[in-house]
C-alpha cells in the first residue's frame, strides 16, 4: 500500500497488469464495508514479472532475490554498506542513489520502542509502515553505513524489532521518546555521537483504524484464497477486519488477485 500523511494517513492500494501500473484505489472510504481479495493462485515476480511458485523478499523471484540491488544485504544491515568507500555490494550506481545519501537513524513507538535506520527521503513514510504512533529523529549521517553502526550498537540496548502483534493491537509503551534518546546517547562513541540531533520534535501518526484487534489472528491468501470481510482499519501494512482476522498486504505483493467491496 502507499499512504500519505496527513491529519490520518490516508492508504492507496496500487494495482497493476503483471509489473505494469494499472490503477490505484482509495482504501479510507472503505473502512466500514466490507471487501473481497479472490486468490487467482497466480504469483507474478514484481522485477522480472515472470510467473513464480513461490515469493521471497517482498514478491520476487528466487533469482531476483538473489541478484536484484532491491534485496541486496545492506537494506536489512545497513552496517554493511561500502558504497561510501566505493564499493558496490551488487549494483553501484542503484546503491550510489539509495545509499550515498543521507539517512536518519530513528526511535519510533510501535507497542514498545525501537531504534530504525532508512533515508531521509522516506519519512515519514518508513514510520506508517511499521505503524508506529509517534517516532523521534536519534541522528543523521551522510551515507547509510555510518547510520548503520549507530543503530548496531544501540541495538545492544533497545531493540531494533516491531512486536506486529501488539502494534496491531495498540498496545504502547508509556515510556517518553526525548528520554529513551538521551539514555541511548550515552552509549555511542564520539566518532558516531557527532551525528546525533538536537531534534525533539515528536511526530504523530494516526491511522484510520475504528476497532482495533484483541486477539490477533493472521490470514493469508495461500491458506484462504478468498476474504470476505469487514473492513475495520489499516495499520502500518495491515488490514483490520471485524472478526479479529488481520491481512499483511506487502507480504502478498505479486499476487494475482480480483479486489471487490
Amino acid at each position: 500500500m502507499t499512504s500519505e500523511l496527513h491529519e490520518e494517513v490516508h492508504y492507496e492500494i496500487p494495482l497493476y497488469d503483471k509489473i505494469s501500473f494499472s490503477e490505484s484505489i482509495s482504501l479510507n472510504h472503505l473502512i466500514g464495508s466490507t471487501i473481497n481479495i479472490s486468490y487467482s493462485g497466480i504469483i507474478n515476480c514484481v522485477v522480472s514479472g515472470k510467473k513464480i511458485n513461490k515469493t521471497y523478499g517482498d514478491g520476487m523471484s528466487y533469482d531476483a532475490f538473489k541478484s536484484s540491488p532491491l534485496a541486496v544485504e545492506s537494506i536489512i544491515r545497513p552496517e554493511l554498506s561500502r558504497i561510501h568507500e566505493g564499493v558496490a555490494l551488487r549494483d553501484y550506481d542503484w546503491e550510489m542513489a539509495h545509499h550515498m545519501q543521507p539517512h536518519i537513524v530513528y526511535l519510533s513507538k510501535t507497542a514498545g520502542i525501537k531504534v530504525g535506520v532508512t533515508r531521509e527521503t522516506q519519512i515519514p513514510y518508513r514510520w506508517i509502515d511499521q505503524g508506529a504512533v509517534e517516532a523521534l529523529i536519534l541522528a543523521k549521517t551522510p551515507y547509510r553505513q555510518a547510520a548503520g553502526l549507530i543503530e548496531v550498537t544501540l541495538k545492544k540496548h533497545i531493540s531494533d524489532k516491531t512486536n506486529w502483534r501488539k502494534m496491531l493491537q495498540n498496545n504502547l509503551s508509556e515510556s517518553s521518546l526525548i528520554e529513551v534518546k538521551n539514555e541511548l546517547t550515552n552509549h555511542l562513541e564520539d566518532e558516531l555521537k557527532k551525528y546525533v540531533t538536537r531534534d525533539s520534535e515528536i511526530n504523530k501518526v494516526n491511522f484510520p483504524v475504528i476497532k482495533y484487534p484483541t486477539k490477533v489472528k493472521s490470514v493469508t491468501l495461500d491458506k484462504v484464497p478468498q476474504i470476505e470481510e469487514k473492513l475495520v482499519g489499516i495499520k502500518g501494512q495491515y488490514l483490520l477486519f471485524d472478526n479479529d482476522t488481520v491481512f499483511n498486504v506487502r507480504r502478498h505483493a505479486g499476487y494475482l488477485i480480483q479486489f471487490s467491496f
